[in-house]
């Protein structure tokens, strides 16, 4: 039997307060596929986001209306969850775009090493 290591999720900012917002099936969906991205194994329905920055993925569930969950995943520590939200229209909002590009932007400013002399 193969035994894979499970990555860690840290939740980012409010995530997984939103997640929990989320109708009980869609949750659990989307549990299920962060469970196959902490496994190392791609979500069933995703899409890269380039446009908040390298190695970001859009997790994307249709229960009723459509849910979401932006990670980071491509570090060995840890898969980040950097927002969750429902999706109300074709496009991603700026606003949710925006969120997760922010929050990227503090585990990116968090991983960096300290400058030498500080």
């Amino acid at each position: 039997m193969i035994e894979r290591k499970l990555k860690p999720v840290v939740w980012v900012a409010s995530s997984y307060t939103d997640l929990k917002s989320f109708p009980a099936t869609a949750q659990r969906r989307l549990g299920h596929e962060l469970y196959l991205v902490q496994i190392g194994t791609m979500p069933q329905d995703y899409k890269p986001m380039k446009a908040i920055g390298s190695g970001v993925y859009e997790m994307r569930v249709h229960v009723g209306t459509e849910h979401r969950l932006i990670y980071l995943g491509k570090y060995e520590e840890a898969v980040y969850v950097l927002h969750a939200f429902q999706k109300k229209t074709q496009k991603t909002s700026k606003r949710d775009v925006e969120t997760a590009r922010h929050r990227l932007a503090r585990i990116e400013q968090q991983r960096r090493p300290p400058a030498k002399g500080t």
